[in-house]
């Protein structure tokens, strides 16, 4: 061969391996950062690398994996990959931070071997963040787990929840390693979703998952054998196969605190609903009687006056807690019903997912849902009655089983017209998306709990401002937002920080816990701007903040933004509000906010638009801004 026929034949080997190479990456559509696959041992990883964004991202490696019965070795090859296709979506959402949903993906499928087993990969690349899941397109022999893991460096900060597996009721702890926690009882090294990590140059990644369709469960993180590997662990023992056909998506939204907060990622990967008729489906307030009294509705005088009260704020809706079933002292869960209607307010009802929880009976047994003829029955009950809605509580980890029941309830419940709620559940998937009547979901440390502990009034503060950035990015939190007198134990939040958190926090449904009495002793300014508190939302945006310290949230309806800030802090500080993302032109503003030298709310107007404003706000305080266009 002579010298030039060489060098050509060299010129297009080295080709042809920088094809194959460059071919395996992903890029997002704005091009910020690209995936790529490498088999390091016989183990595919997903890596992650920047294009645009400047620093360290703090996830850059995903080990992948399946295991199969009787499988002979846990080597793999790639040994297939399909071109990069383009996948665009853009849909309507009744509930959650923004209305309007458009997301762009690129999409690729990587086919990996291992003696006679097959595992498929997609992988989605998108502008703020990674979706990969397994496809699963030959059911034999049987898929038995999953080795995927998450490689995060010790030293990395993370906010991450301790699983509990049964209400996701716990606080996202802020460290730097992946050592277990106090884990009340639990298997150590356990962590719910999601998990937010942030790396040293300030680029944040929520990981958590979506799409659980019928026949999958759900998974959290498990460290256990390696302290930087957080595996993904499959809530069900009873795998035997992916089911319907993939897995769920594991998912990764990648950015700034802006990008995590005001991404759709986790419904932008969930099934479209397939609901024809929706117009029933109407978010909303609602008063709400357990808080207050640390009791049910056994008491019909006292649940009349919480539908006088969602009558007098004009909330459309009043959750008739649990006893509802042994209501007296005047009237039966009917006649509170009736009453309810003749005042323009819609009740809901509450119910025992089970017949039992923790091997203990609960209230209401004997009304069985979990029977599909009873509830069939029940909830047709329900709808005649003129009920609108359902609170469904007390669910059992994580397994098949429940994800099917949750999803039998989801389908029940729209069949005849209900509004559902879920609590003592797991973190919201995308559902809310596939199922439009889905509301919320509570599968939070909410203020619930100062009925329990004292453990709020030390840290409720903290909490509140950690939970946007985590627990509420992915979807509606039914946290009761809102309490301004005390219950059991007290409070130690202001009546700012309060006051802000109806507006802060996402619900579909926001319950609306204090007293009749405690709503009624606020200024009429505030009583009027609760009473209009909107629950869904056309857009939102993250104005600043930083997880334990503080946050301002602007969420707009229609032409009206409501801009809530909270001190995270036991100290005071100066929370700054940039303008500036709203785009606004004029506006006529209200600042609702903390007195400075005594207890109470003020009002101050503003008359004139500018794109910078600051708040002192005192310790563990708050503000709502409202800026009418």
């Amino acid at each position: 061969m002579n010298l030039s026929k060489l060098l050509a034949t060299l010129f297009l080997s080295n080709l042809l391996v920088f094809s194959v190479q460059a071919s395996e990456e992903v890029k997002s559509p704005n091009g910020r950062y690209f995936i790529d696959i490498n088999i390091e041992s016989g183990r595919p990883y997903l890596v992650i690398k920047n294009k645009s964004i400047k620093g360290e991202l703090p996830l850059q490696k995903i080990r992948l994996g399946l295991t199969f019965q009787n499988a002979q070795s846990d080597e793999w090859k790639l040994t297939d990959r399909s071109g990069v296709a383009k996948h665009k979506d853009d849909y309507q959402m009744i509930t959650g931070k923004r209305s309007h949903c458009i997301n762009e993906a690129n999409v690729r499928s990587y086919t990996f071997q291992s003696d006679k087993n097959i595992m498929n990969v997609e992988v989605r690349a998108y502008n703020d963040g990674v979706a990969f899941r397994y496809v699963d397109k030959d059911s034999t022999p049987k898929i038995t787990g999953e080795n995927t893991a998450f490689l995060i460096k010790e030293g990395m900060t993370r906010w991450q929840q301790i699983y509990d597996g049964f209400g996701y009721e716990n606080f996202y702890e802020k460290c730097t390693d992946g050592k277990a926690l106090k884990n009340r009882n639990r298997i150590a090294n356990q962590w719910g979703y999601p998990m937010l990590l942030k790396s040293d140059s300030g680029i944040y990644t929520l990981i958590t998952e979506s799409n659980i369709r019928r026949g999958d469960c759900a998974s959290l993180l498990n460290n256990k054998e390696a302290l930087d590997e957080y595996k993904v662990e499959r809530g069900d023992v009873r795998y035997n196969k992916l089911m319907p056909a993939s897995s769920p998506w594991r998912v990764l939204i990648i950015g700034s605190l802006s990008d995590i907060v005001e991404s759709t990622l986790v419904t932008d990967l969930a099934e479209p609903s397939q609901a024809k008729d929706t117009d029933w489906i109407k978010p909303g307030a609602a008063s709400w009687v357990y808080w207050a009294y640390n009791h049910g509705s056994k008491d019909f005088k006292i649940v009349k006056e919480f539908i006088d009260l969602a009558a007098k704020m004009k909330w459309p809706y009043v959750l008739i807690d649990w006893e509802w079933d042994v209501m007296q002292n005047g009237g039966n869960v009917e006649k509170a019903v009736k009453y309810a209607q003749s005042l323009g307010v819609k009740p809901m009802l509450w119910y025992n997912s089970l017949t039992s929880w923790k091997g203990q009976g609960a209230p209401g047994t004997n009304r069985d849902i979990s029977d599909k003829a009873y509830r069939e029955k029940e909830f047709a009950w329900l709808s005649s009655l003129g009920v609108a809605g359902v609170k469904i509580d007390f669910f059992k980890e994580d397994g098949s089983d429940i994800m099917n029941y949750y999803q039998d309830l989801m389908e029940c419940a729209a069949r005849n017209h209900l509004l559902i709620n879920f609590h003592g559940a797991t973190v919201p998937r995308g559902w809310n998306r596939t199922y439009p009547n889905l509301m919320s979901a509570e599968a939070v440390y909410g203020a619930e709990y100062y009925n329990n502990d004292t453990i709020l009034t030390r840290r409720a503060a903290w909490h509140n401002s950690v939970l946007p950035f985590t627990r509420n990015v992915v979807g509606s939190m039914d946290y009761t937002p809102g309490t301004f007198t005390d219950t059991q134990h007290p409070h130690s939040t202001s009546d700012g920080h309060e006051l802000a958190l109806s507006f802060l926090f996402e619900s579909a449904l926001q319950h609306m816990p204090d007293r009749p009495s405690a709503y009624a002793s606020l200024p009429q300014e505030v009583q009027a701007l609760l009473s209009e508190t909107p629950t869904a939302w056309d857009d939102t945006k993250l104005l600043g903040g930083e997880p334990g310290e503080s946050v301002v949230m602007a969420r707009r309806k229609g032409d009206t933004w409501y801009i809530a800030g909270i001190n995270g802090k036991d100290t005071p500080q100066k929370i700054a509000i940039d303008l500036t993302p709203l785009k606004l032109k004029r506006g006529d503003i209200s600042i609702y906010k903390d007195k400075d030298s005594e207890k109470g709310l003020e009002v101050i107007k503003i008359a004139k638009l500018h794109k910078q404003y600051s708040v002192n706000c005192i310790e563990r305080g708050g503000f709502v801004m409202k800026i009418s266009e």
